[in-house]
């Protein structure tokens, strides 16, 4: 990606984004738009039991029992071999009866349509938007052959289909992992081509409109298998445009630059009028801001919308391992608070440019970090920006920070969870997946665990309360 685009643009864009600095600081004086307190975010406070009154006293127990074996690093390191051996001794079936209503119904919203609009009508009255995501995606050495990927593509724009036609949300969102539709091998050399070629996006549109082109530096069948895979992709993007927003996954940084280019001509073809296409951007790479410049600097160049789904990032433990067998630099931010400032930077930088165009730029603040939210929510106030998803809204993953999300729905602003659906074997990897990429966040959500046994323990104490009261009645 860094050989499309060149240096001279992070010099142009910085000098646009001090003058939306400047320009912010006079819109803060125009504070119109209710928020539901004006003067300050200091009613996110988090700590209130309250928000979790909608769930069933089983959903809390579930909860409660799921966060605390996730607290566990030994189960969470080997949650995939040991739910393996669980499977083969027990069996399919009796393994699916203690899964399901367990970490299964935790963490996915169903199988059936039924099941999963039951889901989201609940998620509905509690304010909160569904982020479909389609649990399907490949690393090196799992690729599986152009009929699977045909068969993900069936798949995914089922999600599209159902992401807009059950009016679950009035700004539909869905997740998309372009390693279900190419294969992660062609993605990680693309990766490593980029260093030296250039790839053209006028070039990967005409392909992806069906013409033979021919790409430097592939083989036939590399070449073959791209332009299928560029041609999978222009359907969903055709299929979803003017209806529902597209949000592509980053993945390993041996093949993000390539899904970024990807993702780019996408964003070229499909966001002339609104940003339908958006791409994530992990913000505890050091390369982060520099990314999101360049991104900037793009869209400008090529006249296209950006939307972006601004993430701390989730792939930590093995991009330091790789980066140590292969003798390369850590592409990882050394400690917490720096990954930190980038976060917050990046967030900076693209509320500023909403403030200025709102109709051009889109982010999702998609974090569980109370501090990252509330300095969003300030940011939003002192430029004048609205909470209901028009340009800016926060997301969460499902079963997770509640307490985050209910809040914030509970003010007005716009919050969407990403909801992975799909059968026990379909899912499960990926779960198994996402609890070791997000180990840190699961062991370090103690609040809510705290917050989750508050709840329980006031709905015990009013039972029993209950109790006591009608035993007078019932003796006379």
């Amino acid at each position: 990606m860094c050989a499309l685009l060149r240096p001279p643009a992070l010099s142009r864009f910085v000098s646009v984004r001090f003058k939306s600095a400047a320009a912010s600081q006079s819109l803060a004086t125009k504070r119109g738009r209710d928020l539901r307190n004006p003067s300050s975010p200091d009613f996110l406070t988090f700590e209130d039991p309250q928000a979790f009154k909608a769930k069933s006293f089983w959903e809390l127990v579930r909860a409660l029992g799921v966060f605390r074996l996730c607290s566990f690093p030994a189960l969470v390191n080997h949650c995939g071999k040991l739910m393996s051996i669980t499977r083969t001794v027990l069996g399919k079936r009796c393994f699916c009866m203690i899964v399901r209503p367990s970490v299964y119904a935790q963490f996915v919203a169903g199988e059936t349509e039924g099941e999963i609009a039951e889901s989201m009508q609940k998620m509905s009255s509690l304010g909160l938007h569904p982020m479909l995501a389609v649990p399907i995606e490949e690393d090196l050495g799992e690729s599986t052959g152009e009929r699977r990927y045909e068969d993900n593509l069936t798949a995914m724009l089922a999600c599209v289909h159902m992401s807009h036609s059950k009016g679950w949300s009035k700004n539909p969102m869905m997740q998309l992992k372009i390693t279900a539709l190419v294969s992660p091998e062609l993605c990680a050399k693309l990766t490593s081509l980029l260093k030296t070629e250039q790839y053209d996006l006028n070039l990967l549109v005409r392909a992806m409109d069906g013409e033979e082109v021919v790409f430097p530096a592939l083989n036939a069948s590399e070449n073959t298998h791209l332009l299928l895979g560029l041609q999978r992709l222009n359907k969903i993007g055709e299929a979803s445009v003017g209806k529902v927003r597209v949000l592509v996954d980053a993945e390993y940084t041996y093949m993000n630059p390539a899904l970024s280019l990807v993702t780019t001509a996408m964003m070229k073809k499909f966001n002339q009028r609104s940003a339908w296409i958006w791409n994530t951007y992990q913000c505890y790479l050091k390369e982060s801001r520099n990314l999101l410049l360049e991104a900037i600097q793009t869209s400008v160049d090529q006249s296209f919308c950006l939307g972006v789904k601004l993430v701390r990032g989730a792939y930590m433990d093995k991009e330091r391992k790789l980066a140590e067998k292969e003798g390369r630099t850590d592409p990882i931010h050394e400690s917490w608070e720096r990954t930190n400032d980038s976060y917050n930077g990046c967030l900076g930088i693209m509320l500023n440019l909403i403030s200025e165009k709102p109709d051009r730029y889109m982010i999702i603040v998609a974090t569980h970090n109370e501090e990252s939210v509330r300095r969003a929510v300030t940011r939003m106030e002192e430029l004048g920006l609205h909470g209901d998803g028009s340009s800016v809204c926060f997301g969460q993953l499902l079963g997770m920070c509640d307490h985050v999300s209910l809040t914030l729905a509970q003010h007005g602003f716009s919050v969407y969870k990403s909801v992975p659906y799909g059968s026990v074997d379909d899912t499960l990897p990926y779960l198994v997946r996402r609890a070791q990429e997000n180990r840190t966040v699961l062991q370090g959500i103690r609040k809510e665990r705290d917050l989750l046994r508050r709840e329980l323990r006031r709905r015990l104490k009013e039972k029993i309360a209950g109790a006591r009261q009608e035993k007078p009645q019932k003796s006379v």
